[in-house]
Protein backbone atom coordinates (compact mmCIF):
# COMPACT_ATOMS: atom_id res chain seq x y z
CA UNK A 1 0.00 0.00 0.00
CA UNK A 2 1.38 3.37 -1.13
CA UNK A 3 2.10 6.13 2.19
CA UNK A 4 3.37 9.32 1.51
CA UNK A 5 3.62 12.03 4.77
CA UNK A 6 1.51 15.01 4.13
CA UNK A 7 2.86 18.53 6.14
CA UNK A 8 0.41 21.49 6.68
CA UNK A 9 1.91 25.19 6.07
CA UNK A 10 0.95 27.63 9.22
CA UNK A 11 1.42 31.60 9.03
CA UNK A 12 2.97 31.20 5.50
CA UNK A 13 -0.40 30.70 4.21
CA UNK A 14 -0.93 34.62 5.40
CA UNK A 15 2.41 35.41 2.71
CA UNK A 16 1.75 37.91 -0.30
CA UNK A 17 4.04 37.68 -3.01
CA UNK A 18 6.90 36.62 -1.18
CA UNK A 19 5.63 33.77 -0.35
CA UNK A 20 7.35 31.15 -2.37
CA UNK A 21 10.58 32.33 -1.12
CA UNK A 22 9.43 31.37 2.41
CA UNK A 23 8.44 27.71 0.54
CA UNK A 24 11.48 27.46 -1.30
CA UNK A 25 13.84 27.78 2.23
CA UNK A 26 10.79 25.67 3.72
CA UNK A 27 11.44 22.95 1.04
CA UNK A 28 14.87 23.35 1.54
CA UNK A 29 14.86 22.56 4.92
CA UNK A 30 12.72 19.55 4.85
CA UNK A 31 15.03 18.08 1.97
CA UNK A 32 18.23 18.77 4.12
CA UNK A 33 16.52 17.36 7.29
CA UNK A 34 15.74 13.98 5.34
CA UNK A 35 19.22 13.62 3.57
CA UNK A 36 20.37 11.06 6.26
CA UNK A 37 17.34 9.44 6.28
CA UNK A 38 16.36 7.63 3.20
CA UNK A 39 15.17 8.48 -0.14
CA UNK A 40 12.54 10.84 -0.66
CA UNK A 41 11.07 12.98 -3.00
CA UNK A 42 9.50 16.55 -1.31
CA UNK A 43 7.27 18.47 -3.82
CA UNK A 44 4.43 20.99 -2.76
CA UNK A 45 1.07 21.56 -3.80
CA UNK A 46 -2.33 23.25 -2.89
CA UNK A 47 -0.21 24.75 0.66
CA UNK A 48 0.64 21.07 1.28
CA UNK A 49 3.90 19.55 1.33
CA UNK A 50 4.66 15.68 -0.28
CA UNK A 51 7.08 13.59 1.13
CA UNK A 52 7.44 10.42 -0.38
CA UNK A 53 9.51 7.60 0.08
CA UNK A 54 10.66 5.68 -2.71
CA UNK A 55 11.88 2.43 -1.57
CA UNK A 56 9.46 0.07 0.28
CA UNK A 57 11.64 -0.34 3.76
CA UNK A 58 11.84 3.82 4.04
CA UNK A 59 11.76 4.84 7.67
CA UNK A 60 8.70 6.87 7.75
CA UNK A 61 8.45 6.88 11.38
CA UNK A 62 12.21 8.29 11.85
CA UNK A 63 11.04 10.53 8.92
CA UNK A 64 7.57 11.79 10.95
CA UNK A 65 10.37 12.60 14.07
CA UNK A 66 12.71 14.65 12.28
CA UNK A 67 10.06 16.83 10.35
CA UNK A 68 8.31 17.40 13.45
CA UNK A 69 11.47 19.45 13.94
CA UNK A 70 11.30 21.40 11.05
CA UNK A 71 9.95 24.87 11.21
CA UNK A 72 7.00 26.23 9.13
CA UNK A 73 5.09 22.90 9.27
CA UNK A 74 2.01 23.06 11.86
CA UNK A 75 0.68 19.66 11.54
CA UNK A 76 1.62 16.35 9.90
CA UNK A 77 0.17 12.95 8.92
CA UNK A 78 0.95 9.40 7.86
CA UNK A 79 -1.66 8.92 4.77
CA UNK A 80 -2.48 6.46 2.32
CA UNK A 81 -2.78 6.47 -0.89
CA UNK A 82 -5.37 5.57 -2.84
CA UNK A 83 -7.55 6.01 -6.80
CA UNK A 84 -9.86 9.06 -6.77
CA UNK A 85 -12.31 6.62 -6.27
CA UNK A 86 -15.12 5.72 -3.57
CA UNK A 87 -15.03 2.21 -3.74
CA UNK A 88 -11.24 1.92 -4.01
CA UNK A 89 -11.25 4.65 -0.87
CA UNK A 90 -13.79 2.41 0.93
CA UNK A 91 -11.88 -0.76 0.45
CA UNK A 92 -8.12 0.89 1.93
CA UNK A 93 -9.95 2.58 4.94
CA UNK A 94 -10.40 -0.20 7.35
CA UNK A 95 -7.36 -2.10 6.22
CA UNK A 96 -4.98 1.02 6.76
CA UNK A 97 -6.54 2.25 9.87
CA UNK A 98 -6.94 -0.94 11.69
CA UNK A 99 -4.50 -0.29 14.56
CA UNK A 100 -5.93 3.17 15.05
CA UNK A 101 -9.32 2.10 14.59
CA UNK A 102 -9.10 -0.80 17.49
CA UNK A 103 -7.11 1.32 19.95
CA UNK A 104 -10.51 4.41 19.78
CA UNK A 105 -13.67 4.01 21.29
CA UNK A 106 -15.46 6.93 19.64
CA UNK A 107 -14.65 8.16 16.14
CA UNK A 108 -15.90 10.62 13.26
CA UNK A 109 -14.87 11.01 9.73
CA UNK A 110 -13.81 14.26 7.90
CA UNK A 111 -13.70 14.30 4.09
CA UNK A 112 -12.03 17.05 2.71
CA UNK A 113 -13.04 17.43 -1.68
CA UNK A 114 -10.33 19.88 -3.23
CA UNK A 115 -11.06 18.41 -6.55
CA UNK A 116 -14.32 19.56 -6.95
CA UNK A 117 -14.49 17.20 -10.22
CA UNK A 118 -14.81 14.40 -7.96
CA UNK A 119 -18.54 13.32 -7.98
CA UNK A 120 -19.58 13.21 -4.49
CA UNK A 121 -19.69 15.99 -1.97
CA UNK A 122 -18.07 16.32 1.05
CA UNK A 123 -21.20 15.26 3.53
CA UNK A 124 -21.52 12.26 1.44
CA UNK A 125 -18.07 10.85 1.72
CA UNK A 126 -17.80 11.12 5.04
CA UNK A 127 -20.77 8.84 5.66
CA UNK A 128 -20.14 6.43 3.07
CA UNK A 129 -16.77 5.53 4.70
CA UNK A 130 -18.31 6.34 8.21
CA UNK A 131 -21.11 3.52 7.51
CA UNK A 132 -17.64 1.02 6.09
CA UNK A 133 -16.01 2.03 9.39
CA UNK A 134 -19.07 1.18 12.03
CA UNK A 135 -19.91 -2.39 9.85
CA UNK A 136 -16.60 -3.51 10.87
CA UNK A 137 -16.08 -2.40 14.19
CA UNK A 138 -19.65 -2.01 16.01
CA UNK A 139 -18.58 -1.43 19.16
CA UNK A 140 -16.91 1.77 18.18
CA UNK A 141 -19.34 5.10 18.40
CA UNK A 142 -19.51 7.76 16.65
CA UNK A 143 -18.96 11.16 18.06
CA UNK A 144 -18.64 14.11 15.99
CA UNK A 145 -17.39 16.78 18.98
CA UNK A 146 -14.61 15.16 20.46
CA UNK A 147 -13.90 11.70 19.11
CA UNK A 148 -10.70 9.89 20.04
CA UNK A 149 -10.23 8.62 16.40
CA UNK A 150 -10.84 11.47 13.49
CA UNK A 151 -10.12 9.43 10.34
CA UNK A 152 -9.68 11.67 7.42
CA UNK A 153 -10.41 11.39 3.52
CA UNK A 154 -8.68 14.49 1.33
CA UNK A 155 -9.79 14.13 -2.41
CA UNK A 156 -6.55 16.06 -4.24
CA UNK A 157 -5.77 16.89 -7.93
CA UNK A 158 -3.85 13.69 -8.31
CA UNK A 159 -5.20 11.07 -5.72
CA UNK A 160 -7.18 10.23 -2.72
CA UNK A 161 -5.02 10.45 0.43
CA UNK A 162 -6.31 8.57 3.88
CA UNK A 163 -5.35 9.47 7.25
CA UNK A 164 -5.60 9.28 11.07
CA UNK A 165 -5.08 12.37 13.55
CA UNK A 166 -2.66 14.66 12.78
CA UNK A 167 0.62 15.30 14.50
CA UNK A 168 1.90 18.65 15.86
CA UNK A 169 4.80 20.08 13.69
CA UNK A 170 6.79 22.70 14.91
CA UNK A 171 5.38 25.84 14.29
CA UNK A 172 6.88 29.09 13.11
CA UNK A 173 8.73 30.12 10.32
CA UNK A 174 11.46 28.51 7.83
CA UNK A 175 14.69 28.53 8.88
CA UNK A 176 16.82 31.22 7.17
CA UNK A 177 13.55 32.82 5.98
CA UNK A 178 13.76 36.14 8.47
CA UNK A 179 17.44 37.38 8.70
CA UNK A 180 20.72 35.83 10.94
CA UNK A 181 21.47 36.92 14.41
CA UNK A 182 24.17 35.28 16.83
CA UNK A 183 23.06 34.01 20.28
CA UNK A 184 25.27 34.54 23.28
CA UNK A 185 25.30 31.18 25.14
CA UNK A 186 26.14 29.37 28.32
CA UNK A 187 25.35 26.87 29.83
CA UNK A 188 22.06 27.46 31.45
CA UNK A 189 18.63 27.00 31.02
CA UNK A 190 17.55 30.47 29.16
CA UNK A 191 20.00 30.81 26.38
CA UNK A 192 19.40 27.69 23.99
CA UNK A 193 15.51 28.34 24.45
CA UNK A 194 16.14 31.66 23.19
CA UNK A 195 18.00 30.23 20.75
CA UNK A 196 15.11 28.29 20.10
CA UNK A 197 12.58 30.99 20.12
CA UNK A 198 14.36 33.25 17.54
CA UNK A 199 15.32 30.26 15.34
CA UNK A 200 11.90 29.41 15.18
CA UNK A 201 10.36 33.04 13.93
CA UNK A 202 12.83 32.11 10.78
CA UNK A 203 16.00 33.41 12.42
CA UNK A 204 19.20 31.54 11.04
CA UNK A 205 21.62 31.22 14.34
CA UNK A 206 25.53 31.14 15.20
CA UNK A 207 26.36 31.08 18.78
CA UNK A 208 29.23 32.76 20.36
CA UNK A 209 30.64 30.93 24.12
CA UNK A 210 32.55 32.56 26.37
CA UNK A 211 35.33 30.29 28.31
CA UNK A 212 37.65 30.97 30.89
CA UNK A 213 40.29 27.95 31.10
CA UNK A 214 41.64 26.54 33.49
CA UNK A 215 38.12 27.88 35.67
CA UNK A 216 36.20 26.55 33.27
CA UNK A 217 36.67 23.32 32.31
CA UNK A 218 36.47 21.31 28.60
CA UNK A 219 33.26 19.66 30.35
CA UNK A 220 31.74 23.27 29.99
CA UNK A 221 32.23 23.57 26.65
CA UNK A 222 30.79 20.11 25.74
CA UNK A 223 27.69 20.95 27.34
CA UNK A 224 26.97 23.99 25.31
CA UNK A 225 27.92 21.95 21.81
CA UNK A 226 25.72 19.39 23.56
CA UNK A 227 22.78 22.13 23.97
CA UNK A 228 23.42 23.76 20.26
CA UNK A 229 23.12 20.05 18.91
CA UNK A 230 19.88 19.67 20.61
CA UNK A 231 18.83 22.90 18.92
CA UNK A 232 20.16 22.50 15.61
CA UNK A 233 18.12 19.37 15.07
CA UNK A 234 15.24 22.51 14.96
CA UNK A 235 17.42 24.97 13.31
CA UNK A 236 19.90 23.17 11.21
CA UNK A 237 23.89 23.35 11.44
CA UNK A 238 25.27 26.02 14.06
CA UNK A 239 28.43 27.87 14.06
CA UNK A 240 29.45 27.97 17.45
CA UNK A 241 32.54 30.25 18.37
CA UNK A 242 34.24 29.62 21.76
CA UNK A 243 36.01 32.79 23.02
CA UNK A 244 38.72 32.92 25.55
CA UNK A 245 37.64 34.95 28.33
CA UNK A 246 40.66 34.51 30.77
CA UNK A 247 42.69 37.24 30.49
CA UNK A 248 40.33 40.00 30.22
CA UNK A 249 38.48 38.78 33.19
CA UNK A 250 41.35 38.62 35.17
CA UNK A 251 42.35 42.01 34.32
CA UNK A 252 38.97 43.15 34.85
CA UNK A 253 39.46 41.53 38.60
CA UNK A 254 42.43 43.61 39.15
CA UNK A 255 41.62 46.96 38.17
CA UNK A 256 38.09 47.84 38.75
CA UNK A 257 35.25 47.21 42.05
CA UNK A 258 33.98 44.02 42.36
CA UNK A 259 30.62 45.09 42.35
CA UNK A 260 30.37 45.91 39.09
CA UNK A 261 32.34 42.80 37.84
CA UNK A 262 28.97 41.08 36.29
CA UNK A 263 27.63 44.21 34.20
CA UNK A 264 31.28 45.04 32.93
CA UNK A 265 31.46 41.72 31.93
CA UNK A 266 28.81 41.67 30.26
CA UNK A 267 29.36 44.66 28.03
CA UNK A 268 32.94 43.13 26.98
CA UNK A 269 31.01 39.97 26.02
CA UNK A 270 28.33 42.17 23.75
CA UNK A 271 31.21 43.79 22.09
CA UNK A 272 33.37 40.72 21.44
CA UNK A 273 29.29 38.90 20.58
CA UNK A 274 28.86 41.72 17.43
CA UNK A 275 32.22 41.65 16.41
CA UNK A 276 31.78 37.83 15.71
CA UNK A 277 28.26 38.44 14.52
CA UNK A 278 29.12 41.47 12.10
CA UNK A 279 32.06 38.69 10.78
CA UNK A 280 29.01 35.82 10.41
CA UNK A 281 26.75 38.57 8.63
CA UNK A 282 24.59 38.76 11.49
CA UNK A 283 22.35 41.94 11.57
CA UNK A 284 21.49 41.29 15.99
CA UNK A 285 22.74 39.82 18.83
CA UNK A 286 20.81 36.80 21.11
CA UNK A 287 20.35 36.90 24.50
CA UNK A 288 18.52 34.87 27.73
CA UNK A 289 17.93 37.39 29.24
CA UNK A 290 14.57 38.34 31.64
CA UNK A 291 13.65 41.09 33.71
CA UNK A 292 14.40 40.59 37.16
CA UNK A 293 15.35 37.26 36.98
CA UNK A 294 19.02 38.27 38.49
CA UNK A 295 21.17 40.96 39.48
CA UNK A 296 22.43 41.56 36.12
CA UNK A 297 18.93 41.81 34.62
CA UNK A 298 17.68 44.56 36.08
CA UNK A 299 16.43 47.48 33.44
CA UNK A 300 19.05 49.64 34.43
CA UNK A 301 21.85 46.60 34.20
CA UNK A 302 19.99 45.63 31.23
CA UNK A 303 20.37 49.71 29.47
CA UNK A 304 24.09 49.55 30.31
CA UNK A 305 24.85 46.36 28.21
CA UNK A 306 23.10 47.30 25.77
CA UNK A 307 24.72 50.53 25.52
CA UNK A 308 28.10 48.28 24.69
CA UNK A 309 26.26 46.87 21.30
CA UNK A 310 26.48 48.35 17.91
CA UNK A 311 23.67 45.96 17.06
CA UNK A 312 19.77 45.41 18.28
CA UNK A 313 20.18 43.16 21.20
CA UNK A 314 16.97 40.29 21.02
CA UNK A 315 15.53 39.17 23.78
CA UNK A 316 12.66 36.66 23.75
CA UNK A 317 12.37 35.39 26.94
CA UNK A 318 12.60 39.16 28.50
CA UNK A 319 8.84 39.17 29.99
CA UNK A 320 8.68 35.45 30.98
CA UNK A 321 9.10 33.52 34.33
CA UNK A 322 11.88 31.06 35.26
CA UNK A 323 8.98 28.72 35.12
CA UNK A 324 7.81 28.92 31.75
CA UNK A 325 11.09 29.18 30.82
CA UNK A 326 11.29 25.84 31.84
CA UNK A 327 8.48 24.37 30.42
CA UNK A 328 9.96 25.42 27.36
CA UNK A 329 13.38 23.69 27.54
CA UNK A 330 11.76 20.54 28.87
CA UNK A 331 9.59 20.15 25.90
CA UNK A 332 12.61 20.46 23.34
CA UNK A 333 15.04 18.63 25.51
CA UNK A 334 17.50 20.66 26.71
CA UNK A 335 16.72 20.95 30.44
CA UNK A 336 18.59 17.93 31.22
CA UNK A 337 21.68 19.21 29.93
CA UNK A 338 21.81 22.55 31.42
CA UNK A 339 21.40 21.72 34.66
CA UNK A 340 24.57 19.80 34.80
CA UNK A 341 27.04 21.11 37.33
CA UNK A 342 29.87 22.52 35.23
CA UNK A 343 30.83 26.27 35.56
CA UNK A 344 30.11 29.04 32.48
CA UNK A 345 32.58 32.03 32.41
CA UNK A 346 30.00 34.20 33.87
CA UNK A 347 30.22 32.35 36.89
CA UNK A 348 33.82 32.25 37.65
CA UNK A 349 34.02 35.40 39.00
CA UNK A 350 30.85 36.41 40.81
CA UNK A 351 30.70 39.56 42.79
CA UNK A 352 29.66 38.97 46.55
CA UNK A 353 27.32 42.02 46.41
CA UNK A 354 26.82 42.86 42.67
CA UNK A 355 25.07 46.71 41.82
CA UNK A 356 21.89 45.93 40.77
CA UNK A 357 20.74 49.57 39.33
CA UNK A 358 24.31 50.85 37.70
CA UNK A 359 24.49 54.38 36.31
CA UNK A 360 26.14 54.21 33.13
CA UNK A 361 28.47 56.91 33.49
CA UNK A 362 29.78 54.89 36.93
CA UNK A 363 30.54 51.66 34.83
CA UNK A 364 32.00 53.71 31.91
CA UNK A 365 33.99 55.31 34.76
CA UNK A 366 34.83 51.64 36.06
CA UNK A 367 35.52 50.38 32.71
CA UNK A 368 38.09 53.01 31.71
CA UNK A 369 40.34 52.05 34.68
CA UNK A 370 42.34 49.43 31.87
CA UNK A 371 42.78 48.91 28.42
CA UNK A 372 40.69 46.68 27.24
CA UNK A 373 40.84 46.66 23.70
CA UNK A 374 43.72 44.89 22.66
CA UNK A 375 42.71 42.13 25.20
CA UNK A 376 38.94 42.38 23.71
CA UNK A 377 40.78 41.92 20.50
CA UNK A 378 43.29 38.95 20.84
CA UNK A 379 39.94 37.17 22.74
CA UNK A 380 38.23 37.68 19.32
CA UNK A 381 40.70 36.48 16.90
CA UNK A 382 41.73 33.68 19.24
CA UNK A 383 37.95 32.33 19.25
CA UNK A 384 37.43 28.46 17.75
CA UNK A 385 34.84 28.06 15.46
CA UNK A 386 33.00 24.98 15.88
CA UNK A 387 30.06 24.25 13.09
CA UNK A 388 27.44 21.58 15.35
CA UNK A 389 25.24 19.60 13.82
CA UNK A 390 22.30 17.35 14.57
CA UNK A 391 22.46 13.82 14.63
Amino acid sequence: MQEVILLKYGELILKGLNRPQFEHKLLKRIRNTLRSCGTFTVTQAQSTVYVEPQDADAPIDDAIRRLQKVFGIVSLVRACVVEKDMDAIEAAVVPYLRDEIEQAKTFRVNAKRADKRFPLPSPEIARRVAERVGDAFPDLQADMHAPELTITVEIRDTAAYIHANSLPGAGGMPSGSCGRAAVLISGGIDSPVAAYMMARRGMSVCAVHFASPPYTSPRAKAKVLDLLKIVSAYSGPIACFVVPFTALQEQLRAHCKEEFFTILLRRFMMRAAARIAEGQDCAALITGESIGQVASQTIEAITCTQEASPLPVLRPLIGMDKEEIIRIARRIDTFETSILPYEDCCTVFTPRHPRTRPRLWDVEQEEAKFNFTPLLDAAVEAAEKIVVCPE
